[in-house]
């Protein structure tokens, strides 16, 4: 059995949140009540718990000559699945960054995307181009 993720956040609106995860990216819906759910994102547990505007400062930091979010999440695939959620997700009237390769020819290259859920939480997904070098 491999380890599995667990995060749990708060979210402004329950039903928005369920259809950005499940119905546009794809996770699967998990166990819910009236003030949370849980999501399946690619064998990882997210929840959210509804509770209104979450005032977090999200400063950003300079990477290979890109402004990145300091708080955010995400999920490493391989690159076949990389591309099938990259080409579904671009075409759709998302705040989505175009795909970036970072430290392209050097340990740890790979390629990623961000998304913005229905909470300004950014979710990135990654690949990388040779797994063992994820850590």
């Amino acid at each position: 059995m491999k380890n599995l993720f667990h995060l749990s956040l708060p979210c402004k609106n329950l039903v928005d949140t369920k259809m950005f995860y499940v119905d546009t990216i794809g996770a699967t819906l998990g166990r819910y009540a009236n003030n949370w759910l849980d999501v399946d994102l690619f064998g990882h547990q997210l929840t959210f718990t509804q509770a209104g505007k979450f005032d977090f400062i999200n400063p950003s930091y300079m990477f290979e000559g890109k402004i990145l979010s300091s708080f955010h999440f995400g999920i490493i695939l391989d690159i076949d699945s990389w591309e099938k959620n990259y080409t579904k997700l671009i075409n759709q009237d998302l705040e989505l960054t175009k795909q970036t390769t970072f430290l392209k020819n050097k340990v740890g290259e790979h390629i990623s995307f961000f998304v913005t859920d229905p909470n300004g939480y950014i979710v990135e997904f990654k690949s990388f181009k040779n797994k063992e070098e994820i850590f």
